[in-house]
Protein backbone atom coordinates (compact mmCIF):
# COMPACT_ATOMS: atom_id res chain seq x y z
CA UNK A 1 0.00 0.00 0.00
CA UNK A 2 1.68 3.50 -1.13
CA UNK A 3 0.31 6.14 1.46
CA UNK A 4 0.91 9.26 0.87
CA UNK A 5 0.64 11.86 3.86
CA UNK A 6 -0.75 15.89 3.68
CA UNK A 7 -1.80 15.07 0.13
CA UNK A 8 -3.67 17.79 -1.54
CA UNK A 9 -7.44 18.06 -2.39
CA UNK A 10 -6.56 17.74 -5.94
CA UNK A 11 -4.41 15.24 -5.75
CA UNK A 12 -7.33 13.38 -3.49
CA UNK A 13 -9.94 13.75 -6.27
CA UNK A 14 -7.35 12.42 -9.04
CA UNK A 15 -7.35 9.35 -6.96
CA UNK A 16 -10.47 8.26 -5.95
CA UNK A 17 -12.06 9.82 -8.69
CA UNK A 18 -10.03 7.22 -11.10
CA UNK A 19 -10.72 4.38 -8.85
CA UNK A 20 -14.25 4.85 -8.66
CA UNK A 21 -14.23 4.19 -13.14
CA UNK A 22 -15.09 0.86 -13.40
CA UNK A 23 -18.57 1.02 -11.12
CA UNK A 24 -21.54 1.36 -14.12
CA UNK A 25 -24.33 1.89 -12.08
CA UNK A 26 -24.95 5.28 -12.84
CA UNK A 27 -28.06 6.88 -14.44
CA UNK A 28 -30.36 9.42 -14.89
CA UNK A 29 -32.33 10.04 -11.34
CA UNK A 30 -35.53 8.50 -11.39
CA UNK A 31 -37.19 11.33 -9.16
CA UNK A 32 -38.26 14.56 -9.44
CA UNK A 33 -37.50 17.23 -7.13
CA UNK A 34 -37.83 21.12 -7.78
CA UNK A 35 -35.35 23.92 -6.36
CA UNK A 36 -36.12 25.38 -2.98
CA UNK A 37 -35.53 28.49 -1.65
CA UNK A 38 -32.54 28.44 0.52
CA UNK A 39 -31.32 25.41 -0.92
CA UNK A 40 -28.45 23.89 -4.00
CA UNK A 41 -29.80 22.00 -6.60
CA UNK A 42 -32.41 20.19 -7.63
CA UNK A 43 -33.20 17.19 -9.53
CA UNK A 44 -35.48 15.29 -12.70
CA UNK A 45 -37.27 12.20 -12.92
CA UNK A 46 -35.96 12.14 -17.13
CA UNK A 47 -32.36 12.40 -15.86
CA UNK A 48 -30.57 14.54 -13.36
CA UNK A 49 -27.44 16.39 -16.19
CA UNK A 50 -27.10 17.65 -19.71
CA UNK A 51 -25.03 14.91 -21.26
CA UNK A 52 -25.49 10.84 -21.53
CA UNK A 53 -22.66 8.48 -22.76
CA UNK A 54 -23.76 6.67 -25.53
CA UNK A 55 -25.15 3.97 -23.74
CA UNK A 56 -27.25 5.63 -21.49
CA UNK A 57 -25.22 6.37 -19.00
CA UNK A 58 -24.76 9.61 -16.86
CA UNK A 59 -21.56 11.20 -17.57
CA UNK A 60 -22.13 14.53 -15.44
CA UNK A 61 -22.01 13.06 -11.84
CA UNK A 62 -19.04 13.39 -9.56
CA UNK A 63 -18.29 9.72 -9.58
CA UNK A 64 -15.77 9.41 -6.26
CA UNK A 65 -15.04 6.83 -3.55
CA UNK A 66 -14.72 8.41 -0.44
CA UNK A 67 -12.05 6.15 0.14
CA UNK A 68 -9.86 3.36 -1.73
CA UNK A 69 -8.44 2.15 1.56
CA UNK A 70 -10.14 -1.16 1.85
CA UNK A 71 -9.21 -4.31 4.07
CA UNK A 72 -11.13 -6.51 1.55
CA UNK A 73 -8.99 -8.59 -0.47
CA UNK A 74 -11.62 -9.02 -3.69
CA UNK A 75 -9.17 -10.59 -6.77
CA UNK A 76 -10.90 -8.48 -8.63
CA UNK A 77 -10.89 -5.15 -7.85
CA UNK A 78 -8.18 -2.52 -8.42
CA UNK A 79 -8.46 -1.06 -4.69
CA UNK A 80 -7.93 -4.89 -2.85
CA UNK A 81 -5.95 -4.55 0.57
CA UNK A 82 -3.09 -6.42 -1.08
CA UNK A 83 -2.09 -4.32 -4.50
CA UNK A 84 0.16 -1.73 -4.09
CA UNK A 85 -1.57 1.32 -4.69
CA UNK A 86 -1.76 5.28 -4.09
CA UNK A 87 -4.19 5.03 -0.97
CA UNK A 88 -6.51 8.54 -0.57
CA UNK A 89 -9.36 9.00 2.06
CA UNK A 90 -12.01 12.43 2.05
CA UNK A 91 -13.18 14.34 4.71
CA UNK A 92 -16.49 14.62 4.75
CA UNK A 93 -16.05 18.29 4.79
CA UNK A 94 -13.91 17.55 1.71
CA UNK A 95 -16.04 16.02 -0.33
CA UNK A 96 -18.85 18.45 0.56
CA UNK A 97 -16.72 21.20 -0.81
CA UNK A 98 -15.94 19.38 -4.17
CA UNK A 99 -19.61 18.54 -5.08
CA UNK A 100 -21.32 22.17 -4.53
CA UNK A 101 -17.81 24.13 -5.82
CA UNK A 102 -18.13 21.65 -8.93
CA UNK A 103 -21.92 22.29 -9.07
CA UNK A 104 -21.85 25.82 -9.05
CA UNK A 105 -19.49 25.91 -11.92
CA UNK A 106 -22.18 23.56 -13.78
CA UNK A 107 -19.41 20.85 -14.06
CA UNK A 108 -22.09 18.22 -12.00
CA UNK A 109 -25.31 17.99 -11.13
CA UNK A 110 -25.20 14.84 -8.56
CA UNK A 111 -23.13 13.21 -6.50
CA UNK A 112 -22.85 9.03 -6.94
CA UNK A 113 -20.47 7.97 -3.90
CA UNK A 114 -18.84 4.51 -2.88
CA UNK A 115 -16.58 3.72 -1.03
CA UNK A 116 -13.48 1.12 0.25
CA UNK A 117 -14.07 -0.68 3.60
CA UNK A 118 -12.03 1.40 5.67
CA UNK A 119 -11.84 -1.08 9.34
CA UNK A 120 -14.95 -2.29 9.01
CA UNK A 121 -18.68 -1.64 7.07
CA UNK A 122 -20.26 -0.02 9.66
CA UNK A 123 -17.54 2.52 10.01
CA UNK A 124 -17.30 3.54 6.44
CA UNK A 125 -21.35 3.28 6.43
CA UNK A 126 -21.01 6.24 9.18
CA UNK A 127 -18.43 8.29 7.51
CA UNK A 128 -20.75 8.19 4.57
CA UNK A 129 -23.54 8.98 6.34
CA UNK A 130 -22.06 12.52 8.01
CA UNK A 131 -20.98 13.16 5.03
CA UNK A 132 -24.51 12.77 3.07
CA UNK A 133 -26.35 15.02 6.30
CA UNK A 134 -23.49 17.78 6.01
CA UNK A 135 -24.29 18.13 2.55
CA UNK A 136 -27.99 18.01 2.80
CA UNK A 137 -28.33 19.82 6.41
CA UNK A 138 -25.47 22.47 5.95
CA UNK A 139 -24.78 23.00 2.37
CA UNK A 140 -28.52 22.82 1.64
CA UNK A 141 -27.42 20.27 -1.61
CA UNK A 142 -30.61 19.52 -3.24
CA UNK A 143 -29.42 17.83 -6.10
CA UNK A 144 -29.47 14.44 -6.78
CA UNK A 145 -27.03 11.53 -4.85
CA UNK A 146 -26.55 8.19 -5.12
CA UNK A 147 -24.91 6.08 -2.73
CA UNK A 148 -23.17 2.32 -2.58
CA UNK A 149 -24.64 0.73 0.77
CA UNK A 150 -21.99 -1.23 2.43
CA UNK A 151 -23.32 -5.28 3.00
CA UNK A 152 -22.56 -5.31 6.65
CA UNK A 153 -23.16 -2.32 8.25
CA UNK A 154 -25.13 -1.43 11.16
CA UNK A 155 -29.22 -1.93 9.43
CA UNK A 156 -29.62 1.57 11.57
CA UNK A 157 -26.90 3.48 9.69
CA UNK A 158 -28.72 2.22 6.10
CA UNK A 159 -31.75 2.88 7.28
CA UNK A 160 -30.60 7.07 7.96
CA UNK A 161 -28.84 7.30 4.44
CA UNK A 162 -32.08 6.21 2.80
CA UNK A 163 -33.78 9.69 4.04
CA UNK A 164 -30.82 11.56 2.41
CA UNK A 165 -30.21 9.35 -0.87
CA UNK A 166 -32.04 9.52 -3.90
CA UNK A 167 -30.95 5.90 -4.93
CA UNK A 168 -28.85 3.37 -2.87
CA UNK A 169 -27.05 0.44 -4.95
CA UNK A 170 -25.57 -2.65 -2.91
CA UNK A 171 -23.43 -4.78 -5.79
CA UNK A 172 -23.91 -8.12 -6.21
CA UNK A 173 -20.44 -8.51 -8.25
CA UNK A 174 -20.93 -12.60 -9.20
CA UNK A 175 -23.89 -14.12 -10.00
CA UNK A 176 -23.37 -17.54 -8.34
CA UNK A 177 -22.55 -17.87 -5.04
CA UNK A 178 -19.44 -20.35 -6.19
CA UNK A 179 -17.79 -17.41 -7.96
CA UNK A 180 -18.18 -15.04 -5.44
CA UNK A 181 -16.70 -17.18 -2.90
CA UNK A 182 -13.84 -17.90 -5.39
CA UNK A 183 -12.99 -14.13 -5.90
CA UNK A 184 -14.28 -12.60 -2.75
CA UNK A 185 -14.55 -14.77 -0.07
CA UNK A 186 -15.07 -11.96 2.62
CA UNK A 187 -18.71 -11.88 0.61
CA UNK A 188 -21.94 -13.93 0.43
CA UNK A 189 -24.91 -13.59 -1.30
CA UNK A 190 -26.99 -13.49 2.09
CA UNK A 191 -25.03 -11.02 3.43
CA UNK A 192 -25.36 -8.61 -0.02
CA UNK A 193 -28.95 -9.36 -0.46
CA UNK A 194 -29.80 -8.53 3.73
CA UNK A 195 -29.89 -4.32 3.04
CA UNK A 196 -31.27 -4.82 -0.74
CA UNK A 197 -34.29 -6.48 1.10
CA UNK A 198 -33.88 -3.77 4.34
CA UNK A 199 -34.00 -0.99 1.56
CA UNK A 200 -36.45 -2.94 -0.33
CA UNK A 201 -39.32 -3.07 2.77
CA UNK A 202 -38.40 0.81 3.68
CA UNK A 203 -39.46 2.00 0.64
CA UNK A 204 -42.66 -0.53 0.11
CA UNK A 205 -43.40 1.23 4.31
CA UNK A 206 -42.41 4.52 3.44
CA UNK A 207 -45.16 5.06 0.93
CA UNK A 208 -47.92 2.65 2.40
CA UNK A 209 -47.29 5.12 5.36
CA UNK A 210 -47.92 8.41 3.38
CA UNK A 211 -51.08 6.64 1.78
CA UNK A 212 -52.48 5.34 4.69
CA UNK A 213 -52.24 8.45 7.14
CA UNK A 214 -53.29 10.84 4.13
CA UNK A 215 -50.68 13.65 4.62
CA UNK A 216 -47.17 14.24 4.32
CA UNK A 217 -44.73 14.81 7.40
CA UNK A 218 -43.63 17.96 8.38
CA UNK A 219 -41.04 19.75 6.36
CA UNK A 220 -37.41 20.31 7.34
CA UNK A 221 -36.89 23.06 9.58
CA UNK A 222 -33.80 25.41 10.10
CA UNK A 223 -31.66 23.53 12.41
CA UNK A 224 -31.84 20.15 10.15
CA UNK A 225 -34.49 17.19 9.36
CA UNK A 226 -37.28 17.06 11.46
CA UNK A 227 -38.60 13.28 9.94
CA UNK A 228 -34.70 12.16 10.34
CA UNK A 229 -34.95 12.17 13.75
CA UNK A 230 -37.33 9.71 13.05
CA UNK A 231 -35.01 6.98 12.59
CA UNK A 232 -32.97 7.34 15.90
CA UNK A 233 -34.29 4.38 17.88
CA UNK A 234 -36.39 2.57 15.09
CA UNK A 235 -36.04 1.03 12.09
CA UNK A 236 -40.06 1.37 11.58
CA UNK A 237 -40.12 5.38 11.42
CA UNK A 238 -43.41 6.84 12.63
CA UNK A 239 -45.24 9.92 11.20
CA UNK A 240 -45.74 12.21 13.92
CA UNK A 241 -49.30 13.01 15.23
CA UNK A 242 -51.11 16.46 14.45
CA UNK A 243 -53.79 17.46 16.65
CA UNK A 244 -56.58 18.41 13.96
CA UNK A 245 -56.41 22.22 14.48
CA UNK A 246 -53.04 22.30 13.98
CA UNK A 247 -52.77 25.03 10.59
CA UNK A 248 -50.39 23.04 9.18
CA UNK A 249 -52.15 19.71 9.51
CA UNK A 250 -55.04 21.38 7.85
CA UNK A 251 -52.60 22.52 4.93
CA UNK A 252 -51.15 19.13 4.10
CA UNK A 253 -54.64 17.96 3.90
CA UNK A 254 -55.49 20.13 1.31
CA UNK A 255 -52.57 18.96 -0.67
CA UNK A 256 -52.34 15.34 0.07
CA UNK A 257 -51.62 14.10 -3.47
CA UNK A 258 -49.22 16.46 -4.09
CA UNK A 259 -45.33 15.23 -3.41
CA UNK A 260 -43.17 17.83 -1.01
CA UNK A 261 -40.09 19.75 -1.74
CA UNK A 262 -38.86 19.56 1.45
CA UNK A 263 -39.50 16.01 2.90
CA UNK A 264 -37.17 13.72 2.32
CA UNK A 265 -38.44 10.33 0.92
CA UNK A 266 -36.80 6.99 1.69
CA UNK A 267 -34.61 6.32 -1.34
CA UNK A 268 -37.35 8.03 -4.16
CA UNK A 269 -35.11 6.50 -7.23
CA UNK A 270 -35.74 3.07 -5.83
CA UNK A 271 -32.35 1.00 -5.77
CA UNK A 272 -30.06 -1.14 -8.17
CA UNK A 273 -27.29 -3.26 -8.25
CA UNK A 274 -24.09 -4.18 -10.33
CA UNK A 275 -23.17 -7.71 -11.61
CA UNK A 276 -19.32 -8.60 -13.19
CA UNK A 277 -19.97 -10.00 -16.45
CA UNK A 278 -16.32 -12.22 -17.64
CA UNK A 279 -14.54 -12.87 -14.23
CA UNK A 280 -15.72 -16.62 -13.85
CA UNK A 281 -16.99 -18.93 -16.58
CA UNK A 282 -20.78 -18.04 -16.04
CA UNK A 283 -23.34 -18.21 -18.57
CA UNK A 284 -25.61 -16.06 -19.47
CA UNK A 285 -27.99 -17.94 -18.37
CA UNK A 286 -27.23 -17.71 -14.96
CA UNK A 287 -26.75 -13.71 -15.64
CA UNK A 288 -29.82 -13.00 -17.30
CA UNK A 289 -32.05 -15.73 -14.32
CA UNK A 290 -30.43 -13.84 -11.80
CA UNK A 291 -31.14 -10.42 -12.40
CA UNK A 292 -34.83 -11.49 -12.81
CA UNK A 293 -34.62 -12.75 -9.56
CA UNK A 294 -33.91 -9.81 -8.26
CA UNK A 295 -36.42 -7.70 -10.42
CA UNK A 296 -39.17 -9.97 -8.90
CA UNK A 297 -38.14 -11.17 -5.45
CA UNK A 298 -37.01 -7.20 -4.72
CA UNK A 299 -38.10 -4.86 -7.00
CA UNK A 300 -34.36 -3.23 -8.28
CA UNK A 301 -34.71 -0.78 -10.61
CA UNK A 302 -31.52 -1.51 -12.58
CA UNK A 303 -29.19 -4.92 -12.54
CA UNK A 304 -26.09 -3.05 -14.07
CA UNK A 305 -23.51 -5.48 -16.01
CA UNK A 306 -19.63 -4.70 -15.97
CA UNK A 307 -17.57 -6.39 -18.70
CA UNK A 308 -14.62 -7.28 -16.60
CA UNK A 309 -11.75 -5.40 -17.03
CA UNK A 310 -8.37 -7.58 -16.31
CA UNK A 311 -6.27 -5.08 -13.84
CA UNK A 312 -5.02 -7.87 -11.20
CA UNK A 313 -2.37 -10.65 -12.10
CA UNK A 314 -4.20 -14.05 -10.35
CA UNK A 315 -4.39 -17.14 -11.45
CA UNK A 316 -8.58 -17.20 -10.69
CA UNK A 317 -8.93 -14.81 -13.45
CA UNK A 318 -8.38 -13.82 -17.00
CA UNK A 319 -5.51 -12.76 -17.96
CA UNK A 320 -4.52 -9.27 -18.41
CA UNK A 321 -4.22 -9.43 -21.96
CA UNK A 322 -8.01 -10.50 -22.37
CA UNK A 323 -10.31 -7.91 -23.87
CA UNK A 324 -13.30 -6.70 -21.82
CA UNK A 325 -16.31 -8.65 -23.26
CA UNK A 326 -17.84 -5.26 -24.06
CA UNK A 327 -20.34 -7.19 -26.83
CA UNK A 328 -21.72 -9.52 -24.40
CA UNK A 329 -22.23 -7.02 -21.75
CA UNK A 330 -24.52 -4.88 -24.42
CA UNK A 331 -26.12 -8.06 -25.11
CA UNK A 332 -26.88 -8.78 -21.36
CA UNK A 333 -28.23 -5.06 -21.48
CA UNK A 334 -30.51 -5.95 -24.62
CA UNK A 335 -31.95 -8.87 -22.85
CA UNK A 336 -32.52 -7.02 -19.60
CA UNK A 337 -34.32 -4.54 -21.36
CA UNK A 338 -36.61 -7.32 -22.83
CA UNK A 339 -37.38 -8.37 -19.14
CA UNK A 340 -38.06 -5.15 -17.89
CA UNK A 341 -40.21 -4.09 -21.01
CA UNK A 342 -41.24 -6.55 -23.52
CA UNK A 343 -42.43 -9.48 -21.51
CA UNK A 344 -40.09 -11.87 -21.63
CA UNK A 345 -38.67 -14.34 -19.26
CA UNK A 346 -35.21 -15.31 -18.65
CA UNK A 347 -36.42 -19.21 -19.96
CA UNK A 348 -37.69 -17.70 -23.09
CA UNK A 349 -34.58 -15.89 -23.99
CA UNK A 350 -31.87 -18.67 -23.00
CA UNK A 351 -31.87 -22.39 -21.78
CA UNK A 352 -29.55 -24.63 -19.38
CA UNK A 353 -29.16 -26.22 -23.42
CA UNK A 354 -28.46 -23.26 -24.94
CA UNK A 355 -26.79 -21.06 -21.99
CA UNK A 356 -25.26 -18.00 -23.73
CA UNK A 357 -26.49 -15.28 -26.28
CA UNK A 358 -25.46 -15.20 -29.85
CA UNK A 359 -23.10 -12.16 -29.96
CA UNK A 360 -23.61 -11.58 -33.60
CA UNK A 361 -27.57 -10.46 -33.57
CA UNK A 362 -29.52 -9.20 -31.02
CA UNK A 363 -31.17 -11.37 -28.21
CA UNK A 364 -35.28 -10.43 -29.45
CA UNK A 365 -33.75 -11.55 -33.27
CA UNK A 366 -32.51 -14.47 -31.55
CA UNK A 367 -35.46 -15.83 -29.89
CA UNK A 368 -37.31 -14.80 -32.96
CA UNK A 369 -35.77 -16.57 -35.72
CA UNK A 370 -35.66 -19.77 -33.53
CA UNK A 371 -39.69 -19.46 -32.86
CA UNK A 372 -40.27 -18.80 -36.57
CA UNK A 373 -43.67 -20.63 -36.29
CA UNK A 374 -44.97 -17.33 -34.71
CA UNK A 375 -44.08 -15.36 -37.84
CA UNK A 376 -45.27 -13.47 -39.42
CA UNK A 377 -47.10 -11.24 -37.41
CA UNK A 378 -50.05 -9.54 -39.15
CA UNK A 379 -49.41 -5.65 -38.25
CA UNK A 380 -52.97 -4.97 -38.42
CA UNK A 381 -54.77 -7.05 -35.92
CA UNK A 382 -51.79 -8.00 -34.02
CA UNK A 383 -52.58 -7.52 -30.34
CA UNK A 384 -49.65 -5.39 -28.39
CA UNK A 385 -47.82 -8.02 -26.51
CA UNK A 386 -47.32 -9.74 -29.99
CA UNK A 387 -45.97 -6.81 -31.60
CA UNK A 388 -43.89 -6.00 -28.54
CA UNK A 389 -41.96 -9.50 -30.11
CA UNK A 390 -41.58 -8.30 -33.38
CA UNK A 391 -37.92 -7.33 -34.04
CA UNK A 392 -37.41 -4.02 -35.13
CA UNK A 393 -40.69 -2.74 -32.92
CA UNK A 394 -40.46 -1.45 -29.90
CA UNK A 395 -42.73 -0.04 -27.19
CA UNK A 396 -43.47 3.14 -28.20
CA UNK A 397 -43.47 2.34 -31.97
CA UNK A 398 -46.16 -0.32 -30.72
CA UNK A 399 -48.35 2.49 -29.34
CA UNK A 400 -48.18 4.46 -32.58
CA UNK A 401 -49.40 1.18 -34.79
CA UNK A 402 -52.29 0.64 -32.17
CA UNK A 403 -53.40 4.01 -32.26
CA UNK A 404 -52.79 4.74 -36.16
CA UNK A 405 -54.31 1.84 -37.58
CA UNK A 406 -57.96 2.61 -35.70
CA UNK A 407 -58.05 6.05 -38.09
CA UNK A 408 -55.77 5.11 -41.45
CA UNK A 409 -55.00 2.16 -43.28
CA UNK A 410 -51.14 0.56 -43.03
CA UNK A 411 -48.25 0.68 -45.12
CA UNK A 412 -44.90 -0.01 -44.21
CA UNK A 413 -43.94 3.47 -45.26
CA UNK A 414 -46.07 4.36 -42.02
CA UNK A 415 -44.45 2.14 -40.50
CA UNK A 416 -40.90 3.53 -40.91
CA UNK A 417 -42.32 7.37 -39.93
CA UNK A 418 -43.69 5.25 -36.72
CA UNK A 419 -40.33 4.04 -35.89
CA UNK A 420 -40.25 0.69 -36.98
CA UNK A 421 -37.05 -0.84 -37.82
CA UNK A 422 -37.54 -2.37 -40.88
CA UNK A 423 -34.30 -4.00 -41.85
CA UNK A 424 -35.12 -6.05 -38.67
CA UNK A 425 -38.90 -6.41 -38.92
CA UNK A 426 -39.37 -6.62 -42.38
CA UNK A 427 -38.39 -11.01 -42.10
CA UNK A 428 -41.27 -11.39 -39.22
CA UNK A 429 -43.95 -9.05 -40.59
CA UNK A 430 -46.68 -8.49 -43.05
CA UNK A 431 -49.24 -5.51 -44.05
CA UNK A 432 -52.33 -6.21 -45.44
CA UNK A 433 -51.12 -9.87 -45.70
CA UNK A 434 -47.97 -8.75 -47.79
CA UNK A 435 -44.35 -8.93 -46.73
CA UNK A 436 -41.92 -5.94 -47.72
CA UNK A 437 -40.16 -8.36 -50.04
CA UNK A 438 -40.29 -12.12 -50.54
CA UNK A 439 -39.04 -13.84 -47.76
CA UNK A 440 -38.29 -17.24 -46.97
CA UNK A 441 -39.20 -18.24 -43.16
CA UNK A 442 -36.11 -20.00 -42.29
CA UNK A 443 -33.72 -19.65 -39.61
CA UNK A 444 -30.36 -20.02 -41.31
CA UNK A 445 -30.94 -17.72 -43.96
CA UNK A 446 -33.09 -14.81 -41.97
CA UNK A 447 -29.97 -14.94 -39.06
CA UNK A 448 -27.03 -14.97 -42.00
CA UNK A 449 -28.62 -11.69 -43.12
CA UNK A 450 -29.49 -10.21 -39.69
CA UNK A 451 -25.54 -10.76 -38.83
CA UNK A 452 -24.60 -9.79 -41.75
CA UNK A 453 -26.73 -6.04 -41.36
CA UNK A 454 -25.31 -5.76 -38.18
CA UNK A 455 -21.74 -6.08 -38.30
CA UNK A 456 -20.52 -2.96 -38.22
CA UNK A 457 -22.00 -2.13 -35.28
CA UNK A 458 -21.21 -4.90 -33.59
CA UNK A 459 -17.45 -4.92 -35.00
CA UNK A 460 -17.66 -0.92 -33.02
CA UNK A 461 -19.15 -1.80 -29.82
CA UNK A 462 -16.68 -4.72 -29.28
CA UNK A 463 -13.68 -2.62 -29.38
CA UNK A 464 -14.85 0.78 -27.40
CA UNK A 465 -13.44 0.83 -24.06
CA UNK A 466 -15.52 2.82 -22.05
CA UNK A 467 -13.81 2.85 -18.77
CA UNK A 468 -12.43 5.86 -18.78
CA UNK A 469 -13.58 8.31 -16.42
CA UNK A 470 -14.57 11.86 -17.72
CA UNK A 471 -12.54 14.59 -16.54
CA UNK A 472 -14.75 17.25 -14.55
CA UNK A 473 -12.19 20.11 -14.30
CA UNK A 474 -9.22 21.93 -15.97
CA UNK A 475 -9.11 24.93 -14.00
CA UNK A 476 -9.38 23.29 -10.57
CA UNK A 477 -9.03 25.99 -7.95
CA UNK A 478 -11.54 25.79 -5.05
CA UNK A 479 -11.89 28.64 -3.13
Amino acid sequence: MILQEHMSLEKKLEILSDAAKYDVACTSSGVTRRGEKGCLGNTAAGGICHSFAADGRCISLLKVLFSNECVYDCKYCLNRASNDVPRATFTPEELCTLTVEFYRRNYIEGLFLSSGIINTPSHTMGLLYQTLLLLRRQYRFNGYIHVKTIPGADPELIQKIGYLADRMSANLEISTQEGLKKLAPHKTHARILAPIRQIQNSILQDRLEGRAEGFLPPPRTQTGLTVASRNQSSLSPQIPAHSAADPHLQYLARTAQTVSRSHPRFVPAGQSTQMIVGAVPESDFQLVRTAEALYQNYDLKRVFYSAYVPVNEDASLPSLDTRPPLLREHRLYQADWLLRFYGFHAGELLTEERPNFNLFIDPKCDWAVRHLELFPVEITSADYATLLRVPGIGVKSARRILYARKHSLLDFQALKKMGVVLKRAHYFITVNGHMLYPVKLEETYITHNLIRSEQDKNWQIAREMTYQQMSLFDDFQLV
